[in-house]
């Protein structure tokens, strides 16, 4: 598994040192509006603009009641730049999903690339989804989220600062690199499906949301 697992990570840093066309990169936020995106609120609570909206050029994701954003489009084999900071100074949590397959309130089947601070670049299982990397603990149910760990002490930045996550996804193989360091590999039988961010915890911002199919 680690062989394999070091195989995946060399050809994701491969797809990294030779962008793909930039003239393919498309902008999921466009810097106005969230037109292009649906959402989820737990148990439809409050407004969907309550929680997701645009302020001063940024996503601002209000964090709680939790739920997420997800695009309107399915995507299959792509580069996803996402780059995120947390709001008045305050680690918190939130996170990336992507292979979004069944969309459900107020949690999605879907892998979730964490953010919650000090473990940006785990997977979260969510909705009933799995990777090949999952080891279930012998004679215990599987828990309600199971998490792959990363790879590497934590690379990301203190409040206030921004931070990058670079996702790559081929054929259900899933690559996770936070502020430019190789964090996680996770296999999916799943191929295709929506990108979607989570409101969870405290405020988060969100900039420069760009997806680059690859071939």
């Amino acid at each position: 598994m680690k062989k394999l697992t070091l195989f995946l990570a060399l050809m994701a840093s491969a797809f990294v040192n030779n962008p793909v066309d930039a003239q393919k990169t498309v902008n999921l936020f466009n810097g106005k509006d969230l037109s292009n995106w649906d959402f989820v609120v737990e148990g439809n609570k409050v407004p969907a603009s309550d929680v997701y909206y645009v302020q001063d050029g940024l996503i601002r994701i209000a964090g709680q009641p939790i739920g997420y954003m997800y695009t309107k489009e399915i995507y299959k084999n792509f580069k996803l730049h996402v780059e995120w900071r947390w709001v008045d100074g305050k680690e918190s949590n939130s996170g990336i999903f992507v292979l979004v397959e069944d969309v459900k309130n107020p949690f999605p089947k879907a892998v979730e690339c964490q953010l919650h601070a000090g473990d940006a670049g785990d997977f979260v299982l969510l909705g009933g989804s799995d990777l090949i990397e999952y080891q279930k603990e012998k004679n215990k149910p599987r828990p309600e989220f199971p998490v792959v760990k990363k790879d590497k002490e934590s690379t990301e930045k203190a409040a206030g600062e921004w931070n990058e996550a670079n996702i790559f996804v081929r054929d259900g193989v899933i690559t996770v690199y936070i502020n430019g360091v190789y964090q996680n590999t996770g296999t999916s039988l799943t191929k295709e499906g929506h990108v979607a961010l989570q409101s969870e915890g405290g405020p988060i911002e969100f900039r420069n949301v760009k997806l680059t199919p690859m071939e």
